[in-house]
């Protein structure tokens, strides 16, 4: 079953986080991954936002963790943590219809 990373971050330093999608990509498309949505202008409705608002398919729970437990990542992860604030990332599963 499909499962997604819900993520929600503000980019306080522009220059250093160009370097992150350089990074992330290549492990994303490792994974199997596909990016649905990556916006820095999203439109608040209701609530609050952040800069950046991204969502990530992934064909399953395991290899989206074995993503994200990647050593790989985890080196790509520092640039994210040092040019970013306030980040959130939730794993979601798809939504199943009832039969």
């Amino acid at each position: 079953m499909n499962v997604y990373y819900i993520i929600s971050y503000d980019i306080h330093n522009s220059e250093e986080y160009q370097k992150y999608p350089q990074g992330v990509l290549p492990l994303f498309e490792k994974y199997g991954a596909e990016i649905l949505v990556s916006d820095r202008e999203a439109m608040l409705i209701e609530g609050s936002t952040k800069t950046m608002n991204a969502v990530v398919k992934f064909p399953s729970k395991e290899i989206a963790l074995q993503c994200y437990h990647d050593p790989a990542y985890q080196e790509v992860k520092k640039i994210r943590i040092n040019s970013t604030s306030n980040c959130s990332i939730v794993l979601a599963k798809e939504f199943e219809k009832a039969q």
